[in-house]
C-alpha cells in the first residue's frame, strides 16, 4: 500500500513513524526541509515540495497513491491538496480540519464528491474523550462501542481494591462479568495471562459490558464523583468545544492568561461558564477562585509541563479528577507516574483515527492508550476469517494481542476462550501497537 502524507506537523510525523514500523510505502512531504530530518533507520521517504502543488504531487507519484492524508496547519490547504489528489489519481483522501460545520452529515457528503472522502478535526476528538473522561471520572481510560453495550475501561488499582494483590486464576468465574485484557505496569504493558499478579499502582483494562459496571468499579475499589464544578485553565479551541458539549447544568470556570483572548471567549461561551482573566499556574489565583470546590480541573494550554504541574496542584488541593493535554509525547509516561487522572494528545488521537482507514480488514474505530502504548480497534470478523475457525483458545493469538468482547445479534458478549467467534460479530481488540499489522491476518 502506498500513503503519501501532506504535512510533516505533529501528526503528520507521528502517523508516518508509526506506520514505518509496518510493510508500507510512505512519502511524507512538506515544503520545510527541517521537518523532514529523520533517523535513517526509519524506512520513511521524505520530500520536500508542496502538497498543494500539482508537479510536486505527480513527483510523489500521487497517480499511484493508494491514500493522500493531508494533516497541514492550514484546513483550506488540506482541502486544496485533497481536491487535487483525488482529481490526479489518488484512491482515497483524508484532511484534517478545524471547522465544526465541515462534518456535518449534509457536507461531508459535499465534500466527498468533490474528492474528500474522509474529513477529522482533532480538537473536536480530543474534546469528546475529555468529556467522556468526565461521565466517568473514576476511570483512566474510557472507549465504548454499540451505543456502549461493549465497553473498555482503564483504572488505576489502589490497595483497597478487592482484586490488588489476586492472581488472574483466582478471578475466575462462571458468568463472564468481565475480561481483563492489559495490565500497565510503570513502563511496561503486559498482555496477562491466569499467571500474572494485580498489584497496588496497576492501572488495569477490563472489558465489560454496560450492566456489570458498577460491579467492575466496585473491583476496582472506585466510587463515584459527581461532577458539578469544572475549572479549565487555557481558553483553547479544544476547551471552548469541552464547555460547548457539557451539560449546562455543570458550572465551569475558564482560566486563560491573556487578557484580550479572555475577552473574546466570554462573547463565545454559555451562560454556565464564567471566563477568569488570569493564569491557572498561580496557585494563589486558583485558591482565590476556590479550586478546592471544584470537582475536576482541566489543563488545555498549549504547554505541556504547564498542564502538567498545574493538575499536581490541583490534586494537592483536592480535586477528583484532574485532565491534561500533553502534547509532547516524551512527558506521557512521566504525567502517569505523577498521577494525572487522564492524558489527552491530539496526535496520538488523530493518528488512530486516521490509522483505522489504513487497515485492510473491517475497522469501525481504532482508539490509541496514550499510557499504554497501546491500540484497541472495533473489528467485523469476515466470512472464512481465520479469527472464525476456532474457538478462541485455539487460534494461537500472537502474545501482544487479546480480545475482549463481541456483539453479535445486537447483544454485547464478553469473550473467554470457549468463545467461538462467527462471522459478522463486532469484536473488540486489545494490542500492543506492536500487533495492530497482525489483526488483518485473523479478520480478513
Amino acid at each position: 500500500m502506498k500513503i503519501i502524507i501532506g504535512g510533516a506537523g505533529e501528526v503528520g510525523t507521528h502517523l508516518s513513524k508509526l506506520l514505518s514500523k509496518e510493510d508500507r510505502d510512505i512519502i511524507l512531504l512538506d515544503q520545510d526541509a527541517e521537518k523532514l530530518n529523520f533517523p535513517n533507520n526509519m524506512e520513511i521517504m521524505t520530500v520536500q515540495g508542496n502538497p498543494t502543488s500539482i508537479q510536486d504531487l505527480k513527483t510523489v507519484g500521487i497517480k499511484a497513491a493508494d491514500m493522500f492524508i493531508a494533516v497541514m496547519p492550514e484546513e483550506s490547504m488540506n482541502m486544496t491538496a485533497c481536491m487535487l489528489a483525488h482529481t490526479l489519481g489518488a484512491k482515497r483522501t483524508v484532511a484534517r480540519v478545524e471547522n465544526d460545520e465541515y462534518l456535518l452529515p449534509r457536507n461531508t457528503v459535499f465534500f466527498a464528491e468533490l474528492g474528500v472522502d474522509s474529513l477529522i478535526c482533532p480538537e473536536i476528538l480530543a474534546a469528546d474523550e475529555i468529556v467522556s473522561a468526565l461521565k466517568q471520572p473514576w476511570t483512566r481510560q474510557w472507549w465504548d462501542i454499540a451505543n456502549g453495550q461493549l465497553i473498555l475501561l482503564g483504572a488505576k488499582i489502589r490497595q483497597n481494591a478487592p482484586i490488588v494483590n489476586k492472581y488472574l486464576h483466582e478471578l475466575g468465574s462462571d458468568e463472564r462479568i468481565y475480561h481483563i485484557v492489559a495490565i500497565k505496569r510503570n513502563d511496561e504493558t503486559i498482555i496477562p495471562r491466569g499467571s500474572d499478579q494485580i498489584l497496588n499502582g496497576d492501572i488495569v483494562y477490563f472489558s465489560t459490558t454496560k450492566q456489570h459496571i458498577n460491579e467492575v468499579k466496585a473491583l476496582a475499589g472506585k466510587e463515584d464523583i459527581n461532577i458539578q464544578k469544572i475549572t479549565i485553565m487555557g481558553g483553547s479551541r479544544i476547551a471552548l468545544k469541552v464547555c460547548e458539549r457539557l451539560p449546562h447544568t455543570v458550572n465551569i470556570k475558564l482560566l486563560e492568561a491573556d487578557k484580550e483572548k479572555s475577552y473574546r471567549l466570554a462573547e463565545k461561551v454559555g451562560s454556565n461558564v464564567m471566563v477568569i482573566n488570569g493564569d491557572g499556574r498561580n496557585t494563589d489565583l486558583l485558591i482565590q477562585e476556590n479550586i478546592r470546590s471544584s470537582n475536576a480541573f482541566i489543563a488545555l494550554t498549549g504547554n505541556s509541563e504547564a498542564n502538567i504541574l498545574a493538575c499536581v496542584a490541583s490534586k494537592n488541593f483536592g480535586v477528583a479528577k484532574t485532565i491534561a493535554e500533553v502534547e509532547n509525547l516524551d512527558y506521557i509516561q512521566m504525567a502517569e507516574k505523577l498521577d494525572i487522572g487522564s492524558i489527552i494528545n491530539k496526535k496520538l488521537i488523530a493518528s488512530s483515527h486516521i490509522y483505522r482507514f489504513l487497515l485492510q480488514a473491517d475497522v469501525s474505530t481504532v482508539k490509541c492508550l496514550a499510557f499504554a502504548n497501546a491500540e484497541v480497534a472495533e473489528l467485523v470478523a469476515r466470512s472464512g476469517a481465520k479469527v472464525t475457525k476456532k474457538a478462541v483458545k485455539d487460534l494461537r493469538l500472537p502474545h501482544d494481542m487479546t480480545l475482549g468482547g463481541l456483539i453479535r445479534d445486537s447483544k454485547a458478549e464478553i469473550i473467554d476462550g470457549n468463545t467461538h467467534i462467527q462471522a459478522g460479530d463486532h469484536v473488540l481488540v486489545f494490542c500492543l501497537s506492536s500487533a495492530m499489522w497482525k489483526i488483518e491476518d485473523y479478520f480478513n
